[in-house]
């Protein structure tokens, strides 16, 4: 059975390179990963120095290691041109030019962004038999809250477009019928069914994202940072999407015991600071830490990130075995 995994938090707080860490973690436990980025920002490529598209693509010199790009802007875009193809081929000539100028109008609303990247996270979801492990690296903590939110959602309002399809297709019948036989255009009709393929797909997303995945959040140790995640915490619990654990990422490293210059005092207060801050987290969190990860002064690639998977230590076998 697949594992999905997702990493969340704010922007900037190196939620591509804990999630890629993770993945080459899971791959070198023997599992099949794949790591789908849907952050517009796109670190992935620049993580594995390699460049990935819309399709899963086997990572250069990491057995077992797959990854790919979504791209959110064209996926509004395709969720679109696809929704207009269905329509039209049920409308009639007359409200088809209608019809496309709402749609173009419902695409540059607030939501459109996270229906059209659900749709295409399903998509990922139901072919990802080939995987053991299915690690998401996903968009600032708002948008992926409003994302896995959605399955319970779209559940309700496509129930209560099919009671208002039902209502009007009633209506219509019983119009319709006079001294003749009632006409059921209830049976077959394409826009229930198209609507009853809806639900299950959703369906589907809430029982994966109930019983199949685990989500942790990534953080720095820093007041923002802080305050986002226990946020974030809350908004997923009350959504029964309990966090299992949090990383916190970007410590500093303590200098030397010998260094006694300005720097070395600037990172001794800042330490301290941090250190003073995981104790919050570790005191004022329900979820437990689950790492710690010190900054770099380069860009976590190659050995790099290498060196970051082994201080993660998640357990990337116990992630699997838990559903096996």
């Amino acid at each position: 059975m697949t594992e999905f995994v997702f990493f969340g938090g704010k922007g900037g707080v190196g939620k591509t390179t804990i999630s890629s860490a993770h993945a080459l973690e899971c791959a070198d436990s023997g599992h099949e990963t794949l790591v789908v980025s849907t952050d517009p920002a796109h670190s992935t490529t620049d993580v594995f120095e390699q460049d990935f598209g819309d399709e899963p693509r086997e990572v250069e010199g990491y057995t077992g290691l797959s990854a790919m790009e979504i791209d959110p802007e064209r996926e509004v875009q395709d969720h679109l041109q696809d929704l207009k193809r269905q329509l039209n081929a049920q409308l009639s000539a007359a409200m088809v030019n209608e019809v496309d100028i709402q749609l173009e109008m419902a695409h540059q609303t607030p939501g459109a962004y996270e229906a059209a990247l659900f749709d295409r996270f399903v998509d990922v979801m139901q072919t990802a038999e080939d995987y053991g492990t299915v690690i998401f690296d996903t968009s600032p903590t708002g948008s992926t809250l409003r994302l896995l939110a959605l399955p319970d959602l779209l559940e309700q309002w496509i129930d209560r477009l099919v009671a208002k399809r039902r209502r009007s297709i009633d209506r219509y019948e019983k119009a319709a019928i006079g001294n003749r036989e009632p006409r059921r255009v209830m049976d077959g009709d394409p826009v229930l069914a198209r609507l009853q393929q809806r639900k299950e797909r959703f369906e589907f997303a809430g029982e994966v994202l109930r019983e199949n995945a685990s989500f942790y959040l990534v953080l720095n140790p820093d007041e923002l940072s802080i305050r986002e995640t226990r946020r974030s915490v809350e908004t997923l619990t009350d959504a029964g999407l309990p966090v299992r654990g949090l990383v916190v990422n970007r410590l500093t490293p303590e200098p030397d015991p010998d260094e006694d210059g300005r720097g070395a005092r600037y990172l001794r207060e800042r330490v301290a600071t941090e250190r003073d801050r995981l104790d919050q987290i570790e005191r004022e969190f329900d979820v437990p830490v689950v790492a710690t990860i010190e900054t770099r002064v380069e860009e976590v690639r190659g050995g790099l990130l290498e060196d970051v998977a082994a201080e993660l230590d998640m357990g990337g076998a116990d992630e699997q075995s838990r559903l096996e």
